[in-house]
């Protein structure tokens, strides 16, 4: 099974991209966040028309997460217990069960919406109390925190910023502690696996990126192959993320 996650910033201006990606690569499941668009603007005929079953969680706003699978899809929750925006949608995929997240920014340490970016994070921890982490579950999307400063291109440049801060790597590493495996994948350049890259400054071009998406698998799910699609970031309009994509084998 292929698997794969994009947070495609705005499904609607991103869609021939979408569509063309999705017929080059063959992923059998992905999650998709910031689609940035309500239920009834979701391009669901024509991604049906290429294999998919679709979930979608969205607004129109910001925000919107998506669930495509051509293995099965059995819709499972579109909301994280106690939060109202849509950055969470979870379905059972072919035996897999797949979370997709689009976990809130942050914007600044001294800003409220902090302070709910790990309120959100630890509302996505418990809902694994009720799961077992023996058995196929994957959490992928973008998670907005670099794990290490090895994820970040220049430590100088984050310093006293979100995305690196003590507790949001803890919130982070909580996920993985609870019996998840962060998925290592090929970069697409140089020896550092970014995933998203700033759109000023030539920053994609210089490779001055960020890893802050992530598949965090289940240790009973086999990974074959891991790279980041960094091809997918190249030409004109492209999202600021690039795909990670998994191939692996379920128990």
């Amino acid at each position: 099974m292929r698997i794969a996650t994009w947070n495609v910033n705005s499904v609607g201006a991103r869609l021939p991209r979408l569509l063309d990606w999705l017929q080059t690569r063959e992923p059998d499941v992905v999650a998709l966040q910031e689609t940035k668009t309500n239920e009834a603007g979701f391009p669901t005929a024509e991604v049906t028309a290429l294999g998919y079953e679709v979930m979608h969680v969205g607004d129109g706003r910001w925000n919107g997460v998506a669930i495509l699978s051509r293995v099965g899809l059995e819709p499972v929750s579109r909301q994280l217990p106690g939060m109202t925006e849509p950055r969470y949608a979870v379905a059972d995929c072919g035996g897999l069960r797949t979370i997709s997240v689009y976990v809130p920014n942050g914007r600044a340490v001294d800003d409220p919406h902090y302070a709910y970016k790990l309120d959100w994070f630890d509302a996505l921890r418990r809902t694994l109390d009720d799961q077992d982490p023996a058995q196929p579950l994957v959490i992928m999307g973008d998670f907005n925190v670099a794990r290490t400063d090895a994820d970040v291109w220049d430590t100088r440049v984050f310093e006293g910023s979100t995305h690196v801060t003590p507790p949001e790597r803890a919130a982070l590493e909580s996920l993985i502690d609870w019996g998840l495996d962060d998925v290592p994948a090929r970069p697409g350049k140089n020896d550092r696996p970014y995933t998203y890259w700033d759109y000023r400054a030539g920053r994609f071009h210089k490779d001055q990126g960020m890893r802050i998406d992530y598949v965090l698998l289940s240790p009973s799910v086999t990974v074959q192959d891991a790279y980041v699609d960094r091809d997918a970031r190249k030409g004109t309009g492209p999202s600021d993320h690039a795909p990670v994509v998994v191939d692996v084998t379920l128990p």
